[in-house]
């Protein structure tokens, strides 16, 4: 499921980026600030498409294995029955063979792990770099001139205050701070003539009123999620370089000379360095990798330099959010034989008409394996109706119910519908499991006798079921306080049981908290770990 989900907002983001590069080229006479806010919004929305992908009610699009004949199919399925129910092999005298499902899984978590590597190093290194800047903000000294940088800010409409630090010689002037925005210079920017030191701060000073520390961070961060992506690492490299192109405009629409400002920004990227384990956080003045495009961009009295204001953000985001929510929605249909491809009311219809309960059964299952459970609930609520009207085995179908509520945590009606299917089955062996559910029940109620009774008779009447009837039988006399006999069932539950089924390690989990109890914390931890590799 998780892997399905990923790799379902993977394409989604994809697809996000992909639009956004195409409506890039399209705003290509349009200012860098409009481009930089349209990547900007590409970015969130990527951000926000996992939780996109799980709350915007779904619409199904066919796949690939949806329009395939369902023929192709049956090889996996029925792999996938002898995966689940390896006694029905066994009995009919059939070799379980390796399924072809188990390949996929197998890739399905390799490639999770690769993913899950890649996401870990990089929020590493930006956690390294985040620390980094942290360190140097407490390292570094004011700047001499206050009141320069404080008339620049007042220029651009920034009210609150920004501080402006020095650091060691030779560092590339950058900006850093959400909530506290602070400006970073060279400690040689004391001797710098106040033309240099001013478009510098007009330049760091751009990036803090456009948020662009917070922008570098939601950005970033998709990246990280998307970091095996081309369409990712050229988006980003987009986003770049249009928010230093809009900061140039924001400083040239300040007043200052094109070609003075492009002298000292070539000047500042020749003599600086850009420090690597901060550049994941911080927002640097130059990249030598941007460097001649942005010249140009400068030197050319053609460009649009416009900026956007607060209604052009509205409409990005309301724009995003116009495309993340139909992209998001898309999901690929299931193969033949998934619920997702049938339509409840048409099925119940054709059931209905056939009386046909059983054609219901295994959509509600695999309803149920989704945690649908309204579906699956319908499905056998249906199935029920049929099998009464044509004398089918409604005890089994109750089952199917009484498992349903279970699992759903609706314990009464549970109780209620597996007592009506063991009243309905009789001695059958099929009614085990509702004799073992009515025996737990009592077990709450202190009805020990009764409970026994239970457990004994489910038994008897299917040894299949001596496992779970044991271990419920040892619980039973555990409250008893009969330790001794409560031990030997514990073990007897475990003789019996599949070595790697969720009944064995349910016992190896509750036989670990009685030794627990008894003080024998080794055996314990031992079986504790037992259960937890089943």
């Amino acid at each position: 499921m998780l892997f399905s989900l990923l790799a379902g907002v993977a394409v989604k983001s994809a697809m996000v980026l992909g639009l956004a590069r195409l409506i890039s080229l399209l705003l290509k006479r349009r200012s860098a600030a409009v481009r930089h806010l349209l990547w900007t919004a590409a970015f969130l929305t990527v951000l926000a498409m996992p939780v996109f992908s799980v709350f915007v009610p779904a619409v199904r699009i066919p796949s690939v294995e949806a329009m395939v004949p369902a023929s192709f199919f049956e090889t996996s399925t029925a792999s996938d029955i002898s995966r689940i129910q390896p006694a029905k092999h066994a009995s009919s005298g059939l070799a379980p063979t390796q399924p072809a499902t188990s390949r996929r899984l197998d890739w399905s978590l390799l490639l999770l792990s690769i993913w899950a590597a890649g996401v870990g190093l990089a929020l590493a290194q930006m956690g390294i770099a985040y620390i980094a800047m942290m360190r140097i903000r407490r390292t570094a000294v004011p700047n001499a001139d206050h009141q320069l940088a404080k008339r620049l800010a007042s220029q651009l409409g920034i009210s609150h205050s920004v501080d402006v630090l020095e650091t060691r010689v030779g560092s590339m002037p950058m900006t850093w701070g959400i909530l506290r925005p602070a400006i970073f210079l060279p400690s040689e920017a004391a001797s710098w003539t106040e033309e240099r030191l001013g478009m510098v701060l007009l330049h760091e000073l751009a990036h803090v009123r456009r948020a662009d520390v917070a922008t570098h961070l939601a950005g970033r961060l998709a990246l990280v999620l998307n970091w095996w992506n081309p369409l990712a690492w050229m988006g980003w490299r987009e986003f770049l370089k249009e928010r230093e192109r809009a900061a140039d405009d924001l400083v040239l629409h300040s007043g200052a000379r094109a070609s003075e400002y492009a002298g000292h920004l070539l000047d500042v990227a020749r003599s600086m360095q850009s420090q690597t384990a901060v550049a994941w956080g911080a927002v640097a003045m130059a990249r030598p990798s941007q460097l001649e495009g942005r010249l140009v961009a400068i030197l050319d009295a053609k460009m649009n330099r416009n900026g956007h204001g607060r209604a052009s953000m509205l409409v990005a985001a309301l724009l995003a959010a116009a495309i993340a929510a139909p992209i998001a929605a898309l999901h690929a249909q299931e193969p033949a034989g998934q619920p997702a491809l049938a339509d409840i009311d048409a099925t119940i219809r054709a059931a209905t008409a056939q009386k046909n309960y059983e054609m219901l059964l295994k959509p509600a299952e695999a309803f149920q394996t989704r945690r649908e459970y309204d579906n699956a609930r319908r499905l056998l609520d249906a199935a029920l109706a049929i099998s009464a009207q044509i004398g089918g085995d409604q005890g089994a179908v109750l089952m199917k119910l009484a498992e349903l509520e279970s699992k759903r945590g609706h314990r009464e009606d549970a109780e209620k519908l597996y007592a009506r299917a063991a009243q309905l089955m009789g001695d059958r062996p099929a009614a085990a499991p509702a004799l073992i559910f009515q025996g737990v029940i009592n077990i709450s109620s202190k009805n020990y006798a009764q409970a026994a009774a239970y457990f004994q008779k489910a038994q008897n009447l299917d040894p299949k079921q001596a496992g779970p009837a044991q271990m419920w039988m040892a619980v039973l006399r555990e409250r008893e306080q009969n330790f001794p006999e409560a031990e030997a069932l514990y073990r007897n539950a475990l003789a019996v049981a599949d070595a790697g089924s969720d009944d064995a390690a349910t016992s190896m989990e509750l036989y670990s908290n009685f030794l627990n109890d008894r003080g024998r914390e080794a055996e314990a931890q031992s079986m504790s770990e037992r259960a937890s590799v089943v």
